[in-house]
């Protein structure tokens, strides 16, 4: 927010990386054993953990990252949901039984855990996304291996840190969460090569996740791609038009307009788009940038120099 330094991170390298994937590996051997419904208590406890920090991790967010305090619990709380979901997934995990044409058979589906999971998170979300892939890699028996941005490390050690804590006092090996902070150049060039890990779930640019499909099709692993998009709200003459205000003004001021959810177009029928468009400007004028730990601030910074810089050419452009 101010431009000072909160901390220096050491970056990963190959090394590194080779020394957790080798933990993550033998975590996994361990923790596929345990019944699910024993995973999804862990889980909860792993909820309970972010309960009783959420304040605290939510506020990290914003400090790191620059969402406003708000955004920041509310991530968190993201969090804290997705494993409430992985804790009922835990004794919900079946496959059917199915009828053979075959006399005293029976066919019966059965699921395995994969392996080591991958996420390649962005820095948008620098929390929940993680949460909400290890939550449910978690409880079907996977341990994940976690590339955070770089832009923010801060948030990846403090996850990493509470999840040991849950980990370590059940007696399970720190190897079933692991970060690796580290370049897109060179961990994440090795991630999504390394045919130790089965599906990869990777955040950000189209363009990037065009590519990484791609690589990671080719050794015939799994992605899940979470990418950017041109997102509109169309407007009609019949809608809401203070509720549909609301949504398309934070809907595009939310995160400083830095998600993939973002509202980057509005398509409104001719009848009250100088209305709309009137109320819309007027919005803008009372938007208050600032600290995004200060409870009035409802925009806080973007997140580095080039990210202005990428702004300012966009403005430029549509004015052209």
């Amino acid at each position: 927010t101010t431009g000072e330094v909160l901390s220096r991170i050491e970056q990963a390298d190959p090394a590194d990386y080779e020394r957790v994937m080798k933990a993550a590996r033998e975590a996994f051997v361990t923790w596929r054993m345990l019944p699910a419904p024993r995973r999804g208590e862990i889980i909860r406890q792993f909820g309970d953990a972010l309960r009783a920090k959420k304040d605290m991790l939510g506020a990290l967010v914003s400090l790191e990252m620059g969402k406003i305090l708000t955004e920041g619990h509310g991530e968190v709380q993201e969090m804290i949901d997705i494993c409430d979901y992985a804790v009922g997934l835990s004794r919900t995990l079946s496959g059917p039984t199915l009828q053979s044409e075959r006399p005293r058979h029976r066919m019966m589906e059965q699921w395995h855990p994969l392996g080591v999971v991958g996420v390649i998170s962005a820095f948008n979300f620098p929390v929940a996304v993680w949460a909400w892939n290890s939550a449910l890699a978690w409880v079907c028996g996977d341990s994940v291996l976690w590339k955070p941005s770089s832009k923010t490390p801060l948030c990846a050690i403090a996850c990493q840190n509470i999840a040991n804590e849950v980990f370590q006092a059940n007696g399970l090996p720190a190897g079933l969460t692991c970060v690796v902070i580290g370049k897109g150049s060179t961990v994440g060039e090795i991630m999504i090569k390394d045919h130790d890990l089965p599906l990869i779930s990777f955040t950000g640019s189209t363009k990037m996740g065009r590519r990484i499909g791609g690589i990671i099709g080719e050794r015939l692993g799994r992605s899940i791609l979470e990418l950017g998009g041109n997102n509109a709200i169309i407007i009609s003459e019949k809608a809401d038009l203070t509720c549909a205000l609301a949504s398309a003004f934070f809907g595009a001021v939310g995160t400083a307009g830095q998600r993939c959810t973002s509202t980057r177009r509005l398509i409104i029928q001719e009848k009250v788009y100088d209305a709309f468009l009137q109320k819309l400007i007027s919005n803008y004028k009372r938007v208050r940038i600032g600290d995004p730990l200060d409870p009035a601030t409802l925009m806080g910074p973007m997140i580095d120099e080039g990210a202005v810089a990428d702004f300012e050419k966009a403005i430029e452009a549509a004015k052209k």
